[in-house]
């Protein structure tokens, strides 16, 4: 890509010529939005190894999660109000802005909101929806404050350097006081810190609050200070086993089986395991630009779907997000019947 040499540019033309740029880049996001409009309605990130249109936007086209957050939500306002995608190209709407008042428009007042957003700032964008829709005040607390830590002592700064002209004197360094003694806010323990830590902040209900209280007090003799994050560790450990041991029929000392009965769509536990096992706890689809990532939302998917007598065995079952195993079917049943069939079975998404 050439760059024009912007350095030998006068004033004017280089006003002129980031006013034309500007222009150029509204123009490009529009179409890129109303491209996203129609890959979405299509559902076409699917076959492209992705399950949805955020992931799509993020490890095929590399926006960042913002950008693509921004563009989708644009994308999908547009589908209901098209005079988004003029306000956008005239920059008399901005992505932020369009995000902001996405959830809040309604048939009855998209077009008078879209209007008085028009040239707004976020603040003022933001001042229009809270008079939309008010909300409480936010109420008042009182918070015991963490003991304050030792403060290091700071060093005097340097002496400055004699300049011409002066007396060519430079004056001692003064004495660096001794280092007031630390104050003890928790015994010092020596350990490695992990590579990443995660800060989590949630809200608990009374009756959480009390189950945390209790956990804390039956846990004393393992962990005397009753540190939250330790216990909700243990928590988590105990539900992640317990929901895999539900969901993967995951077992420490798994019994025999002797699979399922011939034509049966039953899945025994043991193959349970095995595919997912093989396939990695992940959507095993793989598109035009590869493996899907996505580990949630994990059905156990038919190759050979059961309807067509597949059989269900670890060969003929792969691990399929929720979007894939769709999307599958369609493909092999084709997508009015299977449009067909969820209109007549709401409860199941789809013969295979």
């Amino acid at each position: 890509m050439t760059i024009t040499p912007l350095d030998r540019m006068s004033d004017t033309d280089l006003l002129a010529e980031l006013k034309h740029l500007v222009e150029r880049e509204r123009d490009a996001t529009v179409h890129v939005i109303a491209a996203l409009m129609e890959v979405d309605a299509r559902r076409l990130y699917r076959g492209e190894g992705c399950p949805s249109l955020f992931v799509y936007c993020t490890d095929v086209l590399h926006f960042s999660e913002h950008a693509a957050y921004l563009r989708i939500e644009a994308a999908r306002a547009a589908l209901r109000i098209p005079r988004i995608l003029e306000f956008l190209a005239d920059g008399s709407l901005t992505l932020t802005t369009v995000g902001l008042l996405k959830a809040h428009l309604t048939d009855e007042n998209h077009r008078d909101l879209v209007e008085a957003a028009r040239h707004k700032s976020k603040r003022d964008v933001e001042k229009t929806i809270a008079a939309l829709r008010p909300l409480p005040a936010v109420p008042s607390s009182v918070r015991r404050l963490p003991a304050p830590k030792a403060v290091e002592p700071s060093l005097p700064a340097a002496p400055a350097m004699p300049t011409e002209g002066s007396n060519n004197r430079i004056d001692p360094a003064p004495e660096i006081p001794p280092a007031p003694p630390a104050i003890a806010i928790r015994p010092a323990v020596v350990t490695p810190l992990a590579p990443e830590r995660y800060k989590v902040q949630v809200t608990i209900s009374r009756e959480a609050h009390d189950k945390l209280r209790r956990a804390q007090e039956l846990l004393r003799h393992t962990i005397p200070n009753g540190d939250p994050a330790a216990i909700f560790e243990r928590a988590l450990s105990l539900l992640v086993d317990d929901l895999e041991r539900k969901r993967c029929a995951a077992a420490k000392n798994p019994r025999p089986t002797t699979g399922s009965a011939p034509g049966s769509r039953h899945v025994p536990a043991a193959v349970k395991r095995d595919v997912w096992a093989r396939d990695g706890g992940r959507c095993a689809f793989v598109g035009a630009v590869g493996r899907c990532p996505e580990r949630g939302f994990l059905e156990l998917h038919h190759v050979v779907p059961f309807a067509d007598g597949g059989a269900t065995d670890t060969a003929n079952l792969q691990l399929r997000c929720r979007s894939h195993n769709a999307f599958e079917a369609e493909a092999w049943f084709g997508r009015e019947e299977m449009q067909q069939w969820r209109v007549d079975v709401p409860t199941r998404s789809g013969p295979s």
